[in-house]
């Protein structure tokens, strides 16, 4: 038979114009994570102070966890002068900490490094500098590994990464089962499937557990079995949360148990074949050999309560189990956190009912492929919903952290988030084939070739596949049954032949529905995009959000970059108006960055001839941090030039330079040129 896939229709398009409106909604946000960033510090990074401070403090964005070895100050032989406790100084939103320097220090370059983790359980830390007197030479080593990289770091991300899909994969497939096809519970290749989810998070979580210390602290990876260390861990938020979601994930474990044990046996056996039949999913003729009508209803009942049941119990382990998200993450802190941890366990339930779905429908159809159109129609219902949820909670989430549009390419959490844009967009295309596909699904349940219903494509009781079964039952009928063999080697070349047949079998079965095929194509391309969309979301989990580093950027605070050091070099024509008032001066700031630096000035009349000006003075003005002026006049070294040493430019930025020069008692004129000094 062809097929060919029906036309875009009206409706058809409205409905992918809002799906895609939905989905873009949602990926500003899902889980951005709002690191922490340093925004201040005083003393500023490459200040040059004529005094040494008392302490020294650091401002954040948000809330950051700190131990009394969080902010290290060092001299320039690498030897630590603070008093070693970290206090507390925020006020209100501000977020301060600061810790007490040694008196008496000498002049000399001062380094400051600091660790903290961030409310959403990421470590972030960085260094400065800072100098009294003059600069100096430094003996300082920083480690050269950015916090929470390196092996420890790669661990941890790909321990995070499984998290996410053991989550996704277990809830998803649970309620795929529950919501959209009661049979699938005892079909083998879906049990394994949440037993996988189940196992891989349940390993992820304890990998995250035991890289916890070291990830936040040393970045060695023989710490993951310091006990000390884990203790410490323990005490922590993201402890805690971890520990919390060991413990409902044993609360999974019995559901699942129950759902492919006492459900499983009701939703397939003559107990469950009024509601099975009801979902479509039971033989026509087991009511009657289910016996008594009374005692069918009275067992469908039973069904009905025990679904309620696993239903109810299974959202609050699932519900509680994504709460360990966003209790510890980044929904726990900034604006309205009471109302994002609600919205964030919503996100993450939607995502695993979409997805997670998503995933079991395609071992469905490549293991199983007598599902029903009516579950896959279920389905593509509880999708439409679970991305309506997304949108709701993404457009939430993403007023609440992304920030500006610049952000979007200027950082690279932007530009992430622009390659998942796209992921979404292109799942959003297959979807919609999928859809289409689903529609032309025939009602009835695909059979093999002799006429039964093909099931599961697993075993039988008697330890056979249904097609090696019936294969067995005809031949035994036309007197011609395989002889048993007591060789084993024998026993286990038949045993591979009979798999053989078997899978011929259910493969001849999938290809003999040219709906199902393509339809199990379409489903195969969503789950390539959504495992690369899901590795994407993790990626974004670990980058600093565009709103932050701008917010960081705005502040100019000591976690700032500074330029690159280099000459500074200025000519300005002057005329102050008398006789002989017309010149040029040229300027010279050697190295050019903040601390000591030297000052050459030259003045030059017509024909550059040198111009001795009766005065000339220099002025410095650092007009974004309000510093300044700051005077200077320079000493005459010979007619036309003039000089200063050791001119301290105590921050690095864009400085203005006034150059006033007087030609007279009566005539001076002042130029003026903002230069960047590193």
């Amino acid at each position: 038979m062809t097929t060919t896939a029906p036309r875009l229709g009206t409706a058809t398009l409205l409905r992918l114009l809002l799906i895609t409106a939905a989905l873009l909604g949602t990926v500003l946000t899902g889980t951005a994570n709002a690191h922490a960033a340093l925004t201040g510090s005083n003393p500023k990074d490459g200040a040059v102070l004529a005094v040494a401070p008392r302490d020294v403090t650091l401002t954040f964005s948000e809330q950051v966890a700190l131990g009394n070895d969080s902010i290290r100050v060092l001299d320039p032989r690498s030897k630590r002068i603070d008093t070693g406790e970290v206090k507390n100084l925020g006020t209100g939103d501000v977020v301060r900490y600061g810790v007490a320097l040694h008196s008496g220090l000498p002049d000399g370059t001062y380094t400051v490094a600091w660790q903290a983790v961030s409310a959403d359980s990421h470590p972030i830390a960085g260094a400065f500098t800072f100098s009294v007197g003059a600069p100096s030479r430094t003996a300082v080593e920083l480690p050269k590994q950015e916090a929470g990289g390196g092996l420890v770091g790669t661990l941890y991300g790909i321990a995070r990464y499984a998290s996410y899909a053991g989550f996704t994969v277990m809830v998803g497939a649970a309620a795929f089962v529950l919501a959209c096809w009661p049979r699938g519970a005892v079909v083998r290749p879906v049990q394994r499937l949440v037993a996988y989810g189940w196992v891989t998070l349940t390993a992820a979580t304890l990998a995250m557990l035991m890289l916890r210390n070291p990830y936040t602290g040393s970045g060695e990876l023989g710490d993951a079995f310091d006990l000390a260390g884990l203790q410490a861990v323990l005490a922590t938020k993201t402890g805690a949360a971890l520990v919390s979601r060991l413990l409902l994930l044993g609360a999974a474990a019995l559901f699942i148990a129950v759902l492919f044990g006492a459900y499983a046996k009701r939703a397939t056996g003559p107990a469950g074949t009024a509601a099975a039949g009801a979902a479509g999913t039971a033989d026509p003729g087991a009511d009657a050999a289910g016996g008594d009508p009374e005692a069918a209803r009275e067992r469908a009942g039973e069904k009905q309560d025990l679904t309620f049941g696993l239903a109810v119990g299974g959202t609050v382990v699932a519900a509680g189990i994504a709460a360990t998200w966003a209790l510890s993450e980044h929904a726990s802190t900034g604006v309205q956190a009471g109302l994002a941890m609600p919205v964030d366990v919503l996100h993450l339930l939607a995502v695993a009912a979409w997805l997670g779905g998503l995933a079991t429908l395609l071992v469905a159809l490549h293991r199983a492929p007598s599902v029903e159109r009516a579950a896959v129609r279920r389905f593509s219902r509880v999708a439409f919903w679970s991305v309506v949820v997304l949108a709701a909670t993404g457009l939430y989430q993403s007023w609440r952290q992304v920030g500006s549009w610049s952000a979007l390419t200027g950082t690279s959490y932007g530009r992430l988030l622009l390659v998942k844009i796209g992921l979404v967009a292109l799942l959003v295309g297959i979807a919609w084939i999928s859809r289409r596909w689903t529609a032309r699904l025939p009602e009835r349940t695909p059979t093999d070739p002799d006429g039964k219903k093909d099931t599961d494509g697993e075993k039988d009781t008697d330890g056979k596949t249904d097609a090696s079964t019936e294969e067995d039952d005809g031949a035994r009928a036309a007197g011609t049954a395989p002889p048993a063999s007591d060789d084993p080697v024998r026993a286990a070349q038949l045993a591979r032949q009979d798999a053989a047949v078997a899978a011929a079998a259910r493969k001849r079965l999938r290809d003999a529905d040219p709906e199902r095929s393509g339809l199990r194509r379409s489903v195969l391309a969503e789950a390539g995009v959504a495992v690369v969309l899901l590795a994407v979301t993790t990626v974004l989990t670990s980058t600093e959000p565009g709103r932050t580093e701008e917010q960081a950027a705005r502040a100019g605070g000591g976690a700032s970059e500074a330029a690159p050091a280099r000459p500074v070099d200025v000519t300005l024509p002057f005329d102050t108006g008398g006789a002989n008032g017309k010149g040029t001066v040229r300027l010279t700031i050697s190295p050019g960055r903040s601390g000591a630096n030297e000052l050459r000035l030259w003045t030059t009349g017509p024909g550059r001839q040198p111009l001795d000006a009766p005065e000339v003075k220099v002025s410095f003005t650092l007009t974004a941090e309000k510093i300044g002026p700051l005077p200077l006049v320079p000493e005459r070294v010979a007619a036309g030039r003039w000089s200063a040493s050791n001119i301290q430019i105590p921050l690095p930025g864009e400085w203005q330079v006034r150059i006033t020069v007087r030609t007279s008692d009566i005539d001076q004129t002042t130029v003026e040129k903002n230069v960047r000094i590193g």
